[in-house]
Order: structure tokens, then C-alpha cells, then sequence
């Protein structure tokens, strides 16, 4: 099941794996959804919309807040990633739930992995992936090659086992 709400089959990446979510588990409701990577695209916009949307289609509202924040961090540091190359390629967007978590991947064509920086308590900008490490269950990195890179982040639903 796809949420209707700008359903899109991305060409990053096509059916990729399930990122760490360990072998065998099926996700019965999934959207992706590809993003320029250009300056004048509001793609940050876009995926927080996009997901705030679709998990409210889903029936997991009560998630929103939080994804959103985590589509907001990753999704910035895969522009901010991938803005650099000359061809400046897509990113994506993709969520997936089943009955006890939400599983949110931001792909990019980075060689760089993210880690968290070491900011100033006055630094307005790298907390990004302290926001998520605080709001996910856990996140993490899976690497599809030496440009393409998968940034995954997975939420439990409450209430769940």
C-alpha cells in the first residue's frame, strides 16, 4: 500500500534493500519521493509536506511532528551534500512503516558519510544529527556504492512490541 499523496517511484534508488531494518521484514506501505537538487527547489519544503501528508494518510498523525523534523535534517544534509557535484544529482525521499516503526531514508550521491559535528552551544547550525539520534530509535548509514548512500532513520509507533 503507497500513501496517494504524490506516490512517485524514484530513480534513486530502485526497490532498494530495507535499510537496517533486518533481513526478511516487509513493509506494507511505502512512498518515495525523488527531489531536485537544485538551489531554486524548495526540496526541503517538499519532503517535510510529503511526509507530514502521507503519515497522516497513514493513519500515524501522531508521528508527524517528529519524522518531520528527521525528514528535515536529513534531507538538508543530503542537498548540502550533493550540491556540490557539476550534475548535481537527485536526492530521494522514502518512507516506509509496518505495524511497529517508520523507517525514513534520505538517498544522495555523496561519497561523504555524515557524523555529527562538534558545535559551539551559541552555533546556529551542525545539530542536525543530534536531532536525529534524540528523535529516532536509531539512524544510520548504508552505503550502495562509492557515490550513492542511503540516510535512514527509524521511529517506533507507540504502543507497539
Amino acid at each position: 500500500m503507497s500513501g496517494g499523496t504524490g506516490t512517485v517511484t524514484g530513480r534513486c534508488p530502485p526497490n532498494g534493500p530495507e535499510l537496517g531494518s533486518g533481513a526478511g521484514t516487509a513493509f506494507h506501505r511505502s512512498t518515495d519521493l525523488p527531489l531536485g537538487c537544485l538551489p531554486t527547489a524548495p526540496a526541503c519544503a517538499r519532503a517535510r509536506a510529503h511526509a507530514d501528508a502521507v503519515l497522516h494518510e497513514w493513519g500515524l498523525a501522531h508521528l508527524a511532528d517528529d519524522a518531520v523534523m528527521i525528514v528535515s535534517e536529513l534531507t538538508t544534509n543530503a542537498y548540502d551534500a550533493s550540491v556540490i557535484w557539476p550534475d548535481k544529482p537527485p536526492i530521494t525521499l522514502r518512507l516506509r512503516a509496518d505495524d511497529t516503526r517508520l523507517l525514513i531514508e534520505v538517498w544522495d550521491h555523496s561519497p561523504d558519510d555524515p557524523a555529527p559535528a562538534h558545535t559551539q552551544a551559541d552555533s546556529e547550525v551542525g545539530r542536525g544529527l543530534m536531532i536525529v539520534d534524540a528523535l529516532a530509535a536509531r539512524w544510520g548509514v548504508e552505503r550502495h556504492g562509492r557515490r550513492v548512500k542511503a540516510v535512514w532513520a527509524e521511529v517506533k509507533i507507540p504502543g507497539t512490541r
